[in-house]
């Protein structure tokens, strides 16, 4: 049973051809993008944020600042902490930890959860290199396979999604590891960048510590892949369930009432014990389903970022409202 709530999917039909590299660029840029371009106004820095080499500023210490930035001399001298302020960087890295193990080829719909982790990283490595900024990527399949380093311009992004879509889909070959994405990432990526870690987080435990190890040097940004049936299963009969880490199957009887309450229940709790672990590590969360709307989905995010980011500078010696303290 917990396995089902892990990763369950049904057998589906075969998936139909892939778009090419530039075609599926271009289809985002003349779709997502240009709506992006509209609703964002060139605010695109709330999706990316960096921190320059240039003192600008010393100031009091507030509660949503890095500690890092502390002046310990100033701190000592004025009896009151203060925070160096620096100039922000013009040009920033960001790099994409992608998750590309089997049960992310799952799709109860139209899309797989793949097809949705390829279309955004397209659409954010575009907006991003447009400005100038770098982008990189870590791929996972059955361990640690391949890394682009970072760079800008299109022909770059082209290369990045041609190498995502010419990879065949993950054999079965056991559970995720996703700490070894984090940690060859804390090896690999030196220079304080965002980091968009891509995942459904259907892994072996372990990840947590990774993660909130990276957050304390990079802004980190989970993107969480879902579909709806991995939530809530519907009245189907007695249909064949393929677990897509292991490949094992076996039927199951929906029409029970009974075993569509304890997957939902199951569900449910790993739900809330993952944000738990996302929020615990301090990191920002985006959700993608499956059968969401993308460019919905990010506006959504960067507006929630806005208002976290207001409020925090409103609350300068407490904690943030609880439904901000995780970005979803």
């Amino acid at each position: 049973m917990a396995r089902l709530a892990r990763a369950s999917q049904p057998p589906s039909a075969a998936p139909a051809p892939a778009e090419s590299a530039d075609h599926l660029l271009r289809r985002l840029e003349w779709t997502v993008l240009r709506r992006l371009d509209g609703l964002l106004q060139g605010d695109y820095r709330t999706l990316l944020r960096g921190t320059g080499m240039d003192l600008a500023d010393l100031r009091e210490y507030q509660h949503h600042d890095d500690v890092r930035h502390i002046d310990w001399n100033v701190t000592a001298r004025l009896q009151q902490p203060h925070v160096r302020v620096f100039t922000e960087d013009r040009e920033m890295s960001a790099w994409f930890l992608l998750d590309l193990s089997p049960s992310m080829d799952f799709g109860s719909g139209d899309q797989r959860k793949r097809q949705v982790s390829t279309e955004f990283v397209a659409v954010l490595a575009r907006l991003l290199t447009r400005h100038g900024n770098r982008v990189g990527a870590v791929l996972y399949g059955a361990g640690v396979d391949a890394a682009l380093p970072a760079r800008s311009g299109r022909p770059h992004v082209l290369n990045l999604l041609h190498t995502l879509q010419s990879r065949p889909e993950a054999a079965s070959s056991g559970p995720t590891r996703l700490h070894e994405l984090l940690q060859s990432a804390a090896n690999l990526v030196r220079r304080r960048s965002t980091l968009f870690v891509v995942s459904d987080f259907i892994s072996e435990a372990g990840w947590e510590k990774p993660l909130g190890l990276l957050a304390q040097r990079h802004e980190v940004v989970a993107v969480r892949l879902l579909d709806p049936l991995e939530l809530e299963l519907p009245d189907l009969g007695l249909i064949p369930i393929r677990d897509a880490e292991t490949g094992e199957q076996l039927l199951v009887d929906t029409h029970d009432a009974g075993f569509r309450k304890r997957f939902a229940r199951i569900a449910a709790q790993r739900e809330a014990e993952l944000r738990q672990a996302l929020a615990h590590a301090g990191v920002d969360t985006l959700e993608l389903s499956t059968d969401d709307d993308l460019a919905s989905a990010i506006m959504r995010f960067t507006d929630l970022r806005k208002q976290r980011s207001r409020v925090s500078g409103a609350h300068p010696a407490g904690r943030l409202p609880t439904h901000l303290r995780r970005v979803a």
